[in-house]
């Protein structure tokens, strides 16, 4: 096409910039009236989507920058954060191009990220620690305001990627453009296969961390699902008695029974050690976690649902809570 427009009579004296952006206007033009028929247009890509978004939002419950062997010089928050905004961002454009530019702005992030370091700590920034941070941007990369419950992530990561290998002009896929795609491909590729193995995580831990998250999932999803089918009809988040995927008793209760028993509970601040540390850092974000699905999965209950739901949950908790309170104790006169 590019071709045809040179040699047609009325681009004969157009400069190679205006033949350029005649080209990207025709492109995004056209893609976009092509959309709905060329993005994810296969059952297969759905399929793919799926299972990646889901592999990602299971990861996203525990993953941290020392299991991809991410230095802590190189954990800078806010960096991190612009990296994954600019990547979610690729779901909002139909054009191949804009698509393309959001992968590029997050890569490049990371990559100032990396020189900056490199810089100030007079040590080499090398290609093999770009992958790694990429890989964690890709999989904690979650729209504001929804971090803590539905652990969304970049949606149709596959369709998009394949969409700008097939539609974005060849002749721009090269350069930075084309290792910064390859490198996001690559990540995809990794996250798909990861395992206890890929990670610096004992696989034991690996798998219950994972079990673990699929619970999670479970319940904040049953109660997304709920929540959002009651919005339709009354406009408001109170979910009806006929609605299906109720978050029942037993899956809180099951969320509720996983993680720490709390051995500091009842521990004085004078008898603990900076070796505590770690282990209260983690019980307080496993109490966190808990606490918002909890309100997550109950606030979209009607009063007369809720009063029975916190009974039964109460009732189920009753003996666990029991022996918990004697292991407490028993650890803190250990402890002590």
């Amino acid at each position: 096409m590019e071709a045809a427009m040179r040699d047609h009579p009325l681009w004969t004296t157009a400069s190679e910039e205006d033949i350029d952006c005649a080209m990207e206007g025709l492109e995004k033009y056209i893609m976009i009236k092509l959309f709905s028929r060329t993005f994810s247009a296969t059952p297969e890509d759905a399929k793919i989507d799926y299972e990646i978004s889901e592999k990602i939002s299971l990861l996203q419950t525990f993953l941290k920058p020392e299991h991809l062997d991410i230095p802590p010089i190189h954990q800078i928050e806010a960096s991190l954060l612009l990296a994954e905004k600019e990547l979610l961002k690729i779901n909002a454009f139909k054009a191949p191009h804009e698509k393309l530019l959001s992968i590029l702005n997050c890569c490049r992030v990371i990559n100032n990220v990396l020189l900056n370091v490199a810089m100030s700590e007079h040590v080499p920034a090398g290609a093999d620690d770009f992958l790694p941070m990429l890989i964690y941007v890709t999989i904690k990369a979650s729209p504001l305001g929804n971090k803590t419950f539905c652990w969304a992530n970049p949606p149709k990561l596959h369709s998009n990627l394949k969409f700008i290998k097939l539609f974005r002009r060849q002749a721009k896929l090269v350069s930075e453009a084309e290792y910064y795609y390859t490198n996001l491909v690559s990540a995809t590729s990794f996250i798909v296969d990861l395992n206890a193995k890929s990670l610096s995580m004992d696989e034991i831990k690996f798998e219950e961390s994972m079990q673990a998250a699929k619970l999670i999932n479970k319940v904040t999803n049953e109660s997304s699902s709920t929540c959002q089918m009651s919005q339709q009809q009354n406009n408001e988040c109170s979910c009806s008695e006929k609605m299906p995927h109720k978050p029942d008793a037993t899956g809180v209760f099951q969320v509720l029974q996983h993680g720490s028993n709390y051995p500091y509970m009842e521990a004085k601040s004078k008898g603990l050690t900076v070796g505590d540390v770690d282990v209260l850092l983690s019980d307080y974000k496993d109490l966190v976690s808990k606490y918002t699905i909890m309100c997550k999965a109950i606030s979209c209950l009607s009063t007369s649902e809720r009063e029975p739901l916190l009974r039964q949950i109460e009732k189920q908790s009753a003996g666990t809570l029991l022996s918990q309170h004697a292991g407490i104790n028993t650890a803190t006169h250990q402890h002590n």
